[in-house]
């Protein structure tokens, strides 16, 4: 097969020569070392089907909520419904709601003045002012502490942003499309997201599946990273062993797009033949079991607050074993002792590397951070 590139300055076409289509980021080195996707295809029924609704909505103004894990290409499907929308010509600003602190949220979004706060030496646009006439994509959006969301919620409510230390609002005209990775729904019902705010952003949901839902895309992915990096490192055209492509399809690729380029990238640095096989993809072995399947669930399934942990299989009951044995004990600050030890193993797990502990807990980055500062892990 041929995949046919597309950018975003000219028509898109769906290809009725049968090729591919391949939407790839306008700048692919801005996502190399990050873990988001740099290409989407649409080979896969449930991917077309997401073209479908993505073609629909474009032309619309309301605002839209992606909803996928991390890797699977949402900022790729904001671009494209932008660039299919009558706003393809005005600017589109992409912001990372987890990436700032919460001092730092607000004055990003709004903008603020000379002397608004210690260090704010001149005056500064925000990000919805500097999207005005185009699109503005807020990922992670559950991120967001509640002080912003409020505001957030005036912005969306009033078409309008005043900048920190100033009373006079500016209009603004934006199309906002937001994404998470957490099940916003249970962040409603814990109290961590605003309720008014979450049916505000839901007015069209977009559920993007994760890439072990979509097998029809992976050989087509493959195939663009192949050329890819086949051209970066100057190497020659591979081939793919039958098995390998079997044990691409098998694998449930808990990293997404991202991942599998990665894994390509790999490849092609470590393979010595023209060939490449199961052992040059390096993949960890994972049993195809039920349990193990739940373990990569996508976020509108996980499991929620006060229901039965179906998909945890033996390590559920291994829990419960070990805190009725905590309970049999009768010992003090139980629920503490528990919260701490939890949060400090998970930070330690990831490297200490603060979103990828908050996506394994389930929380936003902001609680953690607020954990970690207690539990004196950061300052």
């Amino acid at each position: 097969m041929h995949a046919k590139l597309w950018n975003y300055e000219t028509e898109f076409d769906r290809g009725h020569d049968g090729s591919e289509q391949v939407i790839t980021h306008p700048n692919p080195s801005a996502v190399s070392l990050s873990i988001r996707a740099s290409a989407l295809v649409f080979s896969d029924p449930k991917s077309q089907n997401l073209l479908s609704l993505m073609e629909k909505i474009a032309d619309s103004n309301a605002t839209a909520l992606i909803i996928g894990e991390t890797g699977t290409g949402k900022e790729l499907i904001a671009r494209h419904i932008h660039a299919l929308s009558q706003r393809k010509a005005g600017p589109f600003q992409a912001i990372n709601c987890g990436a700032f602190s919460e001092t730092l949220v607000e004055s990003e979004l709004f903008g603020y003045e000379r002397g608004a706060f210690t260090g704010a030496n001149t005056s500064k646009i925000g990000w919805f002012e500097s999207a005005n006439k185009g699109t503005l994509f807020l990922d992670e959006i559950g991120d967001l502490p509640q002080s912003t969301q409020v505001k957030l919620l005036r912005v969306l409510q009033e078409r309008e942003v005043v900048r920190l230390g100033s009373r006079k609002a500016t209009p603004i005209d934006v199309r906002l499309i937001a994404a998470t990775n957490v099940n916003l729904e249970e962040a409603v019902r814990a109290g961590r997201f605003r309720e008014d705010l979450y049916y505000r952003i839901k007015v069209v949901p977009v559920e993007l599946p994760p890439l072990r839902e979509r097998q029809g895309d992976i050989l087509p992915l493959v195939e663009h990273f192949l050329k890819v990096y086949q051209h970066r490192l100057q190497t020659g055209t591979p081939h793919l062993a039958p098995e390998t492509v079997r044990a691409m399809l098998e694998y449930p690729w808990p990293g997404n797009i991202r991942e599998l380029e990665n894994v390509i990238h790999r490849a092609l640095l470590v393979s010595n033949s023209a060939t490449l096989y199961p052992k040059d993809l390096n993949l960890p072995t994972i049993a195809q079991t039920h349990d193990e399947e739940q373990r990569f669930q996508s976020p509108s399934t996980s499991p929620v607050a006060g229901s039965k942990p179906d998909g945890y299989g033996r390590h559920a009951q291994q829990l419960e074993a070990i805190l009725n044995n905590m309970f049999e004990n009768n010992l003090p600050d139980l629920y503490e002792v528990i919260n701490a030890i939890t949060v400090r193993k998970a930070y330690e797990f990831s490297n200490n590397n603060q979103v990828h502990t908050a996506k394994l807990l389930g929380i936003s980055r902001n609680i953690l951070r607020a954990r970690l500062k207690e539990l004196n892990l950061i300052a």
